[in-house]
């Protein structure tokens, strides 16, 4: 099977309105880029008052991924969309189980709910959520969202979550919404064994190590009755590190591990990831095509 590529849309850096959202989601779809990825994140610090070395500021603009989406279904034809990653735990799990499934029924199944538990502290408090049970209660509000994706009537009862005779309309058509899981925790690879679509990590380069970890969850999904090609993997590129040599030779070793989506992303910044040099809308079109040019024949 072939690999999917994707295109982060760099909505902080090309601008928030709807005419650069809608002609770089139509550019991505036009080059052949298989889906877009938008992150997510609600609140931030006031950039004023962020102290040296914190992170979250709130001077880089996101769109909600829902909002986001369901603009851009109506004005495309078969691009897909991932939310990288929702942070689920600082939401209500059924009001997102609504959204997903609205989204779902808009943009004809293209749609998948990546999710992650956060890490900025600020945002829970807006939002008024519990930061420090988090990891368990987002575990718990997977299960409630496909539940109530998967039947029209529920009765639920979790530590977090409780619902009788209670359910959602529209739902998806193939009931359910994949849920692919973001983070690199144990806790995170048992979820994705046990009831995950796919798995998106971003910490680990090619190499030996990532090998060990993508089989250690292969035999995690055997042990939990499930089947490996039936989940995901997702790896993040950086076309603004390196060049096509190096972008194939990173692909090649992709594709052999047996990753199904790879992410080229414009703006993301870690010990591996480097964001392209310039912010412009030509800047990050220039830096995607040329990208997917390089690796086209590797997909």
């Amino acid at each position: 099977m072939a690999m999917q590529l994707g295109a982060s849309i760099a909505v902080g850096d090309i601008g928030t309105g709807p005419t650069v959202m809608r002609d770089y989601a139509q550019a991505a779809e036009g080059l052949g880029f298989d889906y877009l990825v938008a992150p997510d994140h609600v609140i931030g610090i006031d950039p004023a008052k962020v102290q040296p070395g914190q992170r979250g500021s709130n001077a880089t603009a996101y769109h909600d991924p829902f909002v986001l989406f369901g603009f851009l279904a109506g004005i495309t034809k078969k691009i897909g969309f991932a939310a990288g990653v929702l942070i689920l735990a600082q939401r209500q799990a059924a009001l997102v189980a609504k959204q997903a499934a609205s989204l779902d029924a808009l943009c004809d199944g293209r749609f998948r709910l990546g999710v992650g538990v956060g890490w900025n502290e600020v945002e829970f408090q807006g939002l008024g959520m519990d930061f420090h049970t988090r990891g368990v209660r987002s575990a718990e509000q997977v299960r409630f969202m496909q539940a109530l994706w998967a039947k029209d009537g529920i009765d639920f009862k979790g530590k977090y979550h409780e619902l009788t005779d209670g359910g959602i309309n529209p739902r998806p058509k193939s009931g359910k919404v994949p849920v692919w899981f973001g983070g690199h925790a144990e806790q995170t690879l048992k979820r994705v064994a046990k009831y995950g679509d796919g798995f998106m990590p971003n910490r680990w380069p090619p190499g030996d190590d990532v090998l060990k970890i993508f089989e250690r969850l292969r035999g995690m999904i055997i042990e939990a009755d499930r089947k490996p090609e039936d989940v995901g993997l997702e790896v993040w590129v950086s076309p603004g590190k390196g060049n096509e040599e190096d972008w194939r030779r990173e692909m090649t070793f992709w594709k052999k591990a047996g990753v199904s989506h790879v992410l080229a992303h414009t703006t993301f910044t870690s010990a591996i990831h480097e964001r392209i040099a310039g912010k412009s809308y030509d800047d990050h079109l220039k830096a995607i095509t040329r990208y997917r040019a390089a690796i086209a024949d590797l997909l």
